[in-house]
């Protein structure tokens, strides 16, 4: 199994203004701690900024920490682009390295799960502030390297000429597959069943599987 940690979220935003720092200073706080349990004046002591500064930017802590749930899913995003840059676009090998860098992200990252994937996380996938186009949550799928895996599903797709199934949908089985996977594992519950298990190999014939079944079907 891979090694829990509590690495800080890569630090996407760019510094030099108040609210981006107040976020990183958040995640600093969740990743030193494990948990969500932080006030609002220690982000703001930790930002070297008044207690009252963080009120200008967030209504209050649930917003901050909506926040800091985006920044985890733009290290997700950076995680899933990382994993291709020495992969074949097209082929199983490159969905198998997505795969494992998810993995990755979030064994590493487990104080940032709940708050991703939990209620919070739901709503800050919903309240983009990064949004062009006037739909945030479109903006956060993206933002959340979502679109990194339909576009290597699209590209496998079309290198096996698989045309009768929609990617949008396997992608999400993908994500499905492999974030259960990981919950699993990060809550000791495959090590219950299966001692010695390798999370890894469990994923990547798990998807293997899967993939071959899609050029049978």
């Amino acid at each position: 199994m891979p090694k829990q940690s509590t690495a800080t979220v890569p630090k996407t935003y760019h510094h030099g203004d108040l609210r981006n720092a107040l976020i990183v200073a958040a995640a600093e706080l969740i990743s030193e701690r494990g948990s969500f349990d932080f006030a609002m004046v220690e982000a703001a002591r930790r930002a070297g900024v008044s207690n009252a500064a963080p009120y200008r930017h967030f209504r209050d802590k649930e917003a901050l920490l909506e926040a800091v749930g985006q920044l985890g899913f733009l290290g997700l995003k950076q995680y899933a682009e990382h994993a291709l840059e020495n992969q074949e676009y097209g082929s199983i090998e490159a969905i198998k390295s997505l795969g494992h860098s998810y993995i990755r992200f979030v064994t590493s990252h487990v104080p940032f799960h709940d708050l991703m994937f939990g209620d919070v996380g739901h709503r800050a996938m919903g309240n983009g502030v990064e949004a062009t186009d006037g739909n945030a949550v479109e903006s956060n799928l993206s933002a959340s390297g979502f679109y990194v895996l339909v576009g290597a599903v699209e590209a496998y797709f079309k290198t096996h000429a698989i045309t009768r199934q929609n990617p949008v949908e396997i992608a999400v089985k993908m994500w499905a597959t492999v974030h259960g996977m990981s919950a699993l594992f990060m809550n000791h519950k495959v090590e219950q069943f299966l001692p010695d298990a390798d999370i890894f190999y469990l994923m990547d014939t798990s998807i293997e599987t899967f993939f071959d079944g899609l050029q049978r079907d």
